[in-house]
This record gives C-alpha cells, structure tokens and sequence, in this order.
C-alpha cells in the first residue's frame, strides 16, 4: 500500500466545507497537510467539520469565509493565510455555482456571466493572486470539473457551459506556468451524491441506478473524488501536465440507452419464462 505523507504542506480548497471539497480536505489532512477551506456563506457548521477531521486523525483545520468571485475576498483571504504560511503548496478550485435552466427563454448573458465568475475564472484568479503573494504559483492547482460539457444534463446548460471554460482556462494555465514547476490539471468527476446534486437534479437518481441493476462499487462516492484529488498531488502523476481526467467507475460507458434497452427486454424475456414455468 502507498503512503502519502505531505506533513508540512499547505492545501487550500474553495468551497471546501462540503461534498468533494471537504472529501478532498480531509484526505489532504490525513496524510499530514494543513489544510485551509473556503465557504461562501459559512453554512456547514465549522464545528461539524472540525470534528471530522480529527476524527480522521488530522490537524485541525482553518475555514475562512470568501466568495470566489469577489477580488476583495480573495485577496483578504490570501493576506489572511500569508500572516501564518510562507507558500501554498496546492490549490483545488472547487466552487461552483450556475443558475438552472428550464428553457431557452431563461437564457441571460448575466447568468451565464455569473457562472462563469464562480466556476471558471477563478483557477485564474487564484493562481495569479497566489503568485503575487507568496512570490510564487503552487507546486499543484487542480480543477474540479464535471462530465457535463459532453453530455446532456436537462437544466445544466451553463454549468457545463463554465466548466468546459474552466477546462480551457486549464490547459493554457498549464502553458503558462511550466517552467515554474507547477503542474496544472482538471479532474472530472461523473455524478456524486452530494447536497449540491441534490439541490440540482434529484438524490433519487442513485436509487434509480440500484433499480436499473447499476452496482454499488460503479457509484462514485465523495470519498473517491476526495482519494483522486490526492492522487494527483502525491508526486505520483507529475507527469500530468494540462490534462483533463474523468473519474467515474467507468459508470457512463455502460449507462447509455441501449444497455438499458437490452437488460430491460433481458428481464422481461426471465419473467415471462419464469411465468411459463409456473403454468406447467
């Protein structure tokens, strides 16, 4: 078994008081590192995540309010860690937020704008702010994306929207920062059980998949993207440069119509035998 030991590393994590944020943070804080999470509106209870992590046998961790979109925060909240670190080490960009759309009609350039500032902007934003501050750019900024820029997902239009950009944004960060010996990559995540998916789409969906005989190891956990996002900061992939990772148990190349069709008419056929054999 490989051991991750990153005592003595700063990890900073946008949104990270829920879902795959706090996953990842306290992966982060088992193998050593002090980790700092960001929230908007500070609505896990900072207790309640404390108490995870030192249940996990971690270092407490420093949760600061800061809106990824807003430039003051930002630079409040860089100032803020700068006074107790001498560098951050990695940034995950994991805030997300996007209106959803019913129809064509509820197409707003403002929306989309807004979208784009919380979801794709600030892998920028933060990498630039980092390097001003602490007189150089982390030794890993990763990206949490989604599989939505390929699929269709009803009312996620401008997220998939913001996270293709943040995927772009990605690839030429990457360009930019090579020679600093920094290592830039996005991980898409298929879906996950989380209070955002939820509030999104419908938590009923993973029921569905148990119902559509999808098995329990093919349904990404937290857990798993929190493992993954670790993974990639472990000096393991540092050959990954610019790249765009899908993690999902390879969930979505058997979850297509015609998988679907063809157990469903499989079933059907096992009844009707199964039925037959009752009248005989």
């Amino acid at each position: 078994m490989i051991s991750i030991d990153l005592t003595g590393k700063t990890v900073l994590i946008t949104g990270g008081t829920k879902g795959i944020g706090l996953a990842a943070g306290l992966e982060f804080g088992r193998a050593g590192a002090k980790v700092y999470l960001t929230s908007k509106w500070m609505s896990a209870d900072p207790e309640d995540v404390r108490r995870q992590f030192a249940a996990a046998g971690a270092l407490p961790p420093v949760i600061l309010e800061a809106d990824a979109s807003m430039d003051e925060d930002t630079e409040k909240l860089l100032a803020e860690i700068r006074k107790h670190e001498t560098k951050i080490d990695v940034f995950i960009s994991n805030v997300g937020f996007a209106q959803k759309v019913k129809s064509l009609a509820e197409y707003k350039k403002k929306s989309l704008f807004k979208s784009l500032e919380y979801s794709s902007w600030p892998i920028i934003d933060y990498t630039r702010k980092i390097a001003a501050v602490f007189g150089n750019v982390p030794r890993y900024v990763l990206g949490v994306s989604s599989d939505g820029p390929d699929h269709f997902y009803p009312g996620y239009d401008f997220v998939a929207a913001s996270k293709a950009m943040l995927e772009l944004f990605a690839r030429y960060l990457s360009a930019h920062v090579f020679d600093d010996d920094c290592r830039v990559n996005v991980v898409r995540f298929g879906p996950v059980k989380t209070e955002s998916f939820g509030a999104f789409f419908d938590a009923g969906f993973f029921d569905h998949l148990r119902k559509e005989n999808i098995p329990e190891h093919r349904m990404l956990t937290v857990e798993d993207c929190g493992k993954t996002l670790l993974a990639m900061c472990s000096g393991l992939f540092d050959a990954m440069h610019g790249q765009v990772i899908t993690v999902n148990h390879g969930l979505t190349f058997i979850d297509n119509s015609l998988m679907q069709f063809t157990a469903k008419r499989a079933k059907n056929k096992d009844g009707a035998t199964d039925a037959a054999r009752e009248t005989t």
